[in-house]
């Protein structure tokens, strides 16, 4: 049996599971741990006794009968080191022995690792591993931030919900919006870590991203009439409605320009700009909520035109600079130079390019490095270009990305 299977079943199960265990026994470190020793039995069984035919139930079955032992072993020690573990062992025990996960532990777990009780700094991170299933090395690429930061933050928000016993469950409906921006932050950079991996040989993680999709609606539905949560969706939808034409046969980057339009997903086109116009006709919206209708609508104004040469970058530019009122985040403003780039021309956006090229939140990013290739190239400075080119190269996360770097560089005289 080929470990990629291990794998794929890993990226689509893991979140769901470890949701799931963490709810029976209230112990998300508890629960990691043991989907972690399920996915090592299944690495053992499976090669001899073929993958199960659903082996999400089979992972977080395995997983619960080891939760289970873990918490009979800690049942025996002193009564007071153990009061807290009796507690979850009767409802552990009664779970059936066949279990299915529920999908919306998902969105439990989500609203759990974003309590009040815990940092703010820490909700995103421990979400990112739990829910999502990714790595600290991946979480750290996606939020610009360095590794062991990043995982002493999720190890002290486990060890708080641990120790101060926080449920693991949706919260009342009057409690729901405080926790509500950090939750739409988890599924929005799920779905940027579906959307642009930021490790490994596949450009696109299809679980996450449908997985952020499937959440974000849930949050719509949960919460009716956030603008922020419809700017969201809208977001997603139409970010995921070009997914279709983003790879070729071969799984070879296709850009934009280049994109065959009538792959995208129209369905997904008309709901997404139906949820920004829902969302854009709030006569209030918080500033939070602002960032993702303005990059829903950056998204719109992709989506919506018939082609590449048709887009609108003036009306993108002034998105973009709206968005930047809002934000410091270095993508916000490397996209805008991009943008900038194609209104106005590369000589406008050289200088935005090099500006940014100062700040350490993007020096390990390739889009940085190909965005001032095209840039250079435009100008005639091929020399630029293909040191841009391999430096974009070096620092590509990705197979795709790789090869799509290099065939940019040889493209060049």
């Amino acid at each position: 049996m080929p470990a990629d299977v291990v794998t794929a079943v890993f990226r689509a199960e893991a979140g769901a599971a470890v949701a799931t265990v963490a709810r029976l026994t209230g112990d998300v470190g508890l629960a990691e741990d043991a989907v972690q020793e399920a996915f090592a039995v299944a690495v053992q069984r499976w090669p001899a006794h073929g993958v199960p035919d659903r082996p999400g139930a089979w992972i977080t079955t395995t997983a619960r009968n080891r939760a289970l032992d873990e918490l009979r072993r800690e049942a025996s020690r002193p009564a007071r080191e153990a009061a807290a573990v009796r507690e979850a062992l009767p409802a552990l025990a009664a779970t059936p022995p066949v279990l299915h996960p529920v999908r919306d532990d998902q969105l439990r777990l989500l609203f759990a690792c974003c309590h009040p009780a815990l940092p703010r700094a820490g909700h995103v991170e421990l979400a990112l591993r739990l829910v999502c299933g990714l790595r600290v090395p991946e979480i750290a690429r996606a939020l610009l931030r360095g590794e062991e930061a990043v995982a002493r933050r999720i190890h002290r928000a486990k060890a708080k919900i641990r120790d101060a016993r926080i449920p693991l469950r949706v919260p009342p409906p009057e409690l729901l919006g405080e926790r509500l921006p950090s939750v739409l932050d988890c599924v929005y950079l799920t779905y940027t870590e579906g959307y642009a991996a930021t490790a490994g040989e596949d450009l696109i993680r299809h679980d996450l991203c449908d997985e952020a999709v499937r959440l974000a609606r849930l949050v719509v539905g949960l919460l009716p009439g956030r603008p922020g949560a419809e700017a969201l969706l809208a977001l997603l939808l139409l970010q995921d409605a070009r997914r279709p034409a983003r790879l070729d046969a071969d799984g070879e980057i296709v850009l934009l320009a280049d994109q065959d339009r009538a792959r995208w997903d129209a369905e997904r086109v008309a709901e997404g700009m139906r949820w920004l116009q829902r969302a854009s006709a709030h006569p209030e919206i918080a500033v939070a909520d602002a960032a993702y209708l303005y990059q829903a609508a950056v998204a719109g104004e992709h989506s919506t035109a018939p082609t590449w040469q048709a887009t609108d970058w003036p009306a993108i530019v002034v998105l973009y600079d709206r968005l930047a009122a809002l934000t410091s985040s270095p993508a916000v403003l490397l996209n805008r130079s991009v943008a900038v780039a194609h209104a106005d021309g590369p000589a406008r956006a050289l200088p935005l390019l090099e500006a940014l090229a100062d700040d350490p939140r993007l020096a390990g990013s390739h889009r940085l490095a190909l965005a001032l290739a095209d840039v250079h190239r435009r100008l005639g400075d091929l020399d630029a270009a293909l040191a841009a080119c391999a430096e974009a190269e070096r620092l590509a996360p990705t197979g795709p990305e790789r090869r799509h770097v290099a065939r940019v560089r040889a493209s060049l005289p």
